[in-house]
Formats: structure tokens, sequence, C-alpha cells
């Protein structure tokens, strides 16, 4: 892999910008097709937000959806996307990815060392829509175990720590369980052994985890195809100008220590950087106010590529539902100084004995909802500032239980955080509601409500734990609603909740090809994007898991194929 500045006149036919999923995906494809592909990220680590995700991967109607006996069908799934998002994104666009997915997940797990596994039971988000499903569109990475990298396994942006235990080591759903019941289960016992004893041999030969997990796996996967592949890599390089002619794009201008070098451009360069959602003046501009202050997201998406394509003539999408895709979000400070935050996603806020109320001490919203949904109904409940932060409140059998946020199951040594004030204690509803600076009057209220729909498991207010997707979220051993519990069990505990940002909805406005489009809607030739960077095609809407990386490979597979074939037509000599 070569980490050094290229030298100035190279010409590559595909250039991308931005090595998260979609980007990575993008240099993969350009690379199957024979092109010769730069790989350009700002930062000094590959994979952007995927790597800290769970990199679950929405493309319907794979090998995967047949192989466990999915029914569902292109009508079935076209019918779902167009009642969740309708008229908020193009349909064309939608079409394109369905008829595309099925054949890139094959490509890549035929030709690349790039590999998926369906779950038996992942259910779409809008389950309530016609044309949901239970499992079968949404797939994960497989396991990597990258010590095969070598040097470059440091190259993989590392989890978010908060997500890994033992200072480094990442789990996922299969290894949680058995360390929940290692003390209980001799298979288990033994699992978690061989689990923790290869994780200490592989920080001593490699200086991390080599096993690589969730969105850890999927780039370090798609970094070994790049390899094999012969893709050039650059990091901690900067895109500072595009080069333009009457053909279009041309060339780019990067900055890697200091240095400017001009690389042409042949066949067309790739946008995905990660949409806009850390530029300070788009930031403010197009998000909702109070602007959230705190991202669970990797630091590149500045932006500015954004920018530069303003510059080219293309322009933002206006049809989103929402600018952003969200996810509540706590924070706290490291030892270090750092800022961890940490998403609420779905382990703590659809759990029984788990509520949210706002300042007035009321729920507002079905808290099993997804962590989309769930900030949505944050800002619209938010007009006289109630509702940000929002107050995620569990008694003392839910603590302990099930966790909530950074505090993992268990409830041991929960005394920093209450030092720090990350969690709050009470040891009535009252002295938690004074201590918060909210009604006590409308939290207690709102137990005593939760108390009862917990007895019936009917949720009268806000329907919780009715879909399949809620029920998923909740506890399966807890009766007769897996979502509903009592709240009886003093002291109370309480986590302010915030909106975060997990990635734009709104990008740069593209066709069924990933090329960008001016506001006549004419063609910007030679500029792709795929990813964040390009209007998301569910429309600031969130159907299902993965509804962010599925797509963002996809297109990213689009735009190369395209632009791989405007290179050949170059090298035929034609126009391109």
């Amino acid at each position: 892999m070569r980490k050094a500045l290229a030298e100035a006149g190279q010409t590559y036919d595909v250039v991308v910008l931005g090595a998260g999923a979609g980007g990575m995906s993008a240099a993969v494809f350009a690379a199957l097709e024979g092109m010769r592909v730069l790989l350009v990220e700002r930062t000094e680590y590959l994979g952007g937000t995927s790597a800290f995700s769970a990199a679950t991967t929405w493309i319907p109607l794979t090998r995967h959806s047949r192989a466990i006996g999915a029914d569902d069908s292109r009508e079935k799934v076209s019918g779902f996307l167009d009642r969740a998002v309708g008229n908020r994104s193009p349909k064309v666009l939608r079409e394109a990815f369905l008829s595309a997915g099925p054949g890139v997940v094959e490509t890549l797990e035929t030709k690349t060392d790039v590999h998926f596994r369906p779950r038996p039971f992942h259910p779409d988000y809008l389950h309530e829509l016609e044309g949901a499903t239970s499992f079968g569109r949404a797939l994960e990475p497989t396991p990597f175990e990258a010590g095969q990298l070598g040097a470059d396994l440091a190259l993989i942006r590392p989890p978010i720590p908060e997500f890994t235990i033992l200072g480094g080591m990442m789990i996922d759903r299969d290894d949680i369980a058995h360390l929940m019941k290692m003390g209980k289960s001799l298979k288990s016992a033994l699992y978690s052994a061989r689990l923790i004893g290869r994780y200490y041999l592989g920080r001593m030969r490699h200086g991390r985890d080599p096993r690589l997990l969730m969105g850890n796996a999927l780039i370090g996967r798609m970094l070994m195809s790049a390899n094999k592949l012969g893709v050039d890599v650059l990091t901690e390089t900067e895109t500072t100008a595009f080069v333009t002619n009457k053909n279009g794009v041309t060339g780019i201008t990067l900055r890697q220590r200091g240095i400017d070098k001009r690389i042409s451009v042949t066949g067309g360069v790739v946008l995905a950087s990660g949409g806009f959602s850390r530029h300070p003046k788009m930031r403010t501009q197009k998000l909702p106010h109070p602007v959230p202050e705190f991202s669970p997201s990797a630091p590149g998406h500045t932006g500015a590529l954004h920018d530069l394509a303003f510059a080219a003539g293309a322009h933002h999408g206006t049809t989103s539902a929402q600018p952003c895709f969200w996810a509540p979000v706590s924070h706290r400070r490291r030892p270090d100084g750092s800022m961890a935050v940490f998403p609420h996603f779905v382990f703590d806020r659809s759990k029984p004995g788990i509520i949210s109320v706002g300042r007035d001490g009321r729920r507002f919203v079905n808290e099993s909802t997804s962590y989309h949904q769930f900030v949505s109904a944050m800002y619209a409940a938010n007009s006289d500032g109630s509702h940000v932060p929002t107050y995620l409140i569990a008694d003392a059998r839910a603590l302990k239980t099930y966790g909530m946020g950074m505090i993992r199951p268990g409830g041991a040594n929960i005394k920093p955080y209450l030092a720090d004030g990350y969690l709050t204690e009470g040891a009535t509803l009252d002295e938690l509601a004074h201590k918060l600076g909210i009604d006590a009057k409308g939290l207690k209220d709102s137990v005593y409500r939760m108390n009862a729909y917990a007895k019936t498991g009917i949720d009268a207010d806000f329907a919780r734990g009715t879909t399949v997707y809620e029920k998923a979220n909740g506890d399966p051993t807890h009766g007769p609603n897996p979502t509903l519990g009592a709240l009886e069990t003093a002291p109370y505990y309480a986590v302010k909740l915030w909106p975060g940002d997990i990635g734009s909805a709104m990008g740069l406005v593209g066709d069924e090809n990933a090329r960008l489009l001016r506001r006549d809607g004419s063609v910007i030739e030679g500029l792709y994007a795929c990813g964040n960077d390009l209007q998301s095609i569910m429309g600031g809407v969130y159907p299902g898991p993965g509804i962010t990386i599925g797509p963002a490979i996809v297109f990213g597979a689009i735009a190369a194929r395209h632009a791989a074939q405007r290179a050949a037509a170059v090298r035929r000599g034609e126009a391109a």
C-alpha cells in the first residue's frame, strides 16, 4: 500500500475521496473493472463512521435472503419503500438500488474478501408498514482475523472505547450471550476463556485486537480486498481543488504534509467523505435548533468536498424529512480528557422499568421506537426548550438488569458515574425530580401510569411494544409485554439524553448512476457521490437497520462501474 503522496502529473482512472464503507466499495469495484484506482482519506484512519458502527447492511433480495427462507420479493420491498419514503426521494434511485444490490453482494462475496451473514431475526424498523419483513434484508459482515493485514491493521479506525471491554476487545451479540453466562455454563465459560485469551495474545502480537467485528470487520475485509486489487491508498491527505474543463472534472489537487500535487483523472472522481454534518456553517444552517452539540460519528465528514462540489455546479437536495439520521446520545468526559459520546440505540430505552420524559416529567414518545424517530420526537416536542435534554428514567432493578447508557448490566460500581454527574440518583421520585430540575408531579404520574400498563401489557399512551421490531428490543423473558415494566424499586436513576447526528440524510443530488447533477438537471461529467455525500434514497426516513451502509456500498459500486466505463472510453479514444 502506498501512503506517500503520488508524484505530480500521475493519472488514475478513478479517484475515490473518503474511505468509509461507500468509498472503499467504490475503490474495490473500480479495481475489479481493471481500473487504476486511488483512494484518498483526509484523516489518519480508514473506515469513517462505518468503522464505529455495527455495519448492518440493508440490501434486500440477496442470496442470503433466499438461503434463510425470507418471504420477500421485489414488489414487496419496493412497495415498503414507497410507503416509508414516498416522494422524499426519487423512486428511480430506489429502484436502481434494488436492482443492483443483490449483484453487488454476490460480486463482493465471490471476488473479494468481503463476506456477510444474515440473522434469522432482524426486523425492519417501520414494521407497522405493509411490506416490512422480520429477516432477510439486513446483513452483517462476518468477523475478520485481521492479523494478515500486517502493519495496515493500524490504519483501521478503532471502535468506540465504550463499546469494547478489557480496554479494547470488540464483542458482538454472540459473545455477549456467552460472557453473561460464563459463571453459569461450562460451554460459555470455555467460550469466554478462549475469547479473552485470544484477545490478549492478539494485543501482544499486533498492538490491538486483530479480531475485528461489525464495522471494523467490514473495513478490514474491504482493505484486504483493495490491497489485493492494487488500489493505491493515501491517508492524511486533503483534496483542495477539482480540475475541470468542458468535459467535466478531469483531475484533483491533493495536499499532504504541506505539499500540493495535481492528479489527472480519466474516468471520474467519487465523493465519499461522509456528508456535511461537521461543516460549521452548513451544520448551523441545515440542522434543527438547538444544533446538536454531541455526535458519535467519526471526525472526517467536514463537508469540505461539498464546497468544492458546489463550485462545480452541484447542489443539495431539499426533500428529506430530516437533514440527518439521528440517535439519542449521552456524554461523559474520559480520563484522558476526550469526550465519550454514547448512542442509545436499543440496549436501554426499550427495556422494562425504563421510561423517558421531558422537563414536565411526562412521557412524550414510544421509547421502543427507532433511535431516529426518538430524536425526531425530541425535536417535535422541544418548541419551548423542554425536551433537549430528555431524561431517561429507571428504577434500581432495571438499572441492574439492563444497564443504562455507559453503565453496563449488573450496575456495579456506579459511584464514578454519580460523582461526575453522568448518572443522577434519587431515593424517591420526588428527590430525583428535584435533582434533575423537572416536574415531580408529572414524573410521578408518568411512573404511576407505566406501572399500570406493565400489569396489563398495554401502553394506552404510546402503544409501546406492539410491533415486531419494538418487541425485539425488549426483554423476551418479561411479560405480558417485553417492553413494559414497573418502576417501583428505589432508588431511582436518570441519564440525560441529547440529540446526536449519526450521518447526513441531506446530500448532493445525483442520478441513478450516482452522477452529480446541476440544478437544471444536467450531469456534471466525471463527478460522482455515494454514502452520505449523496442525497439519501431514504429521504431522511429510517425504514430499517443498515439503510445508510447498504445504499453506500451499492451506489459506491454503481459510481465505480460508470466511471470505469468513462475511463475505458478515453482509452479507446472516444469522448468521455
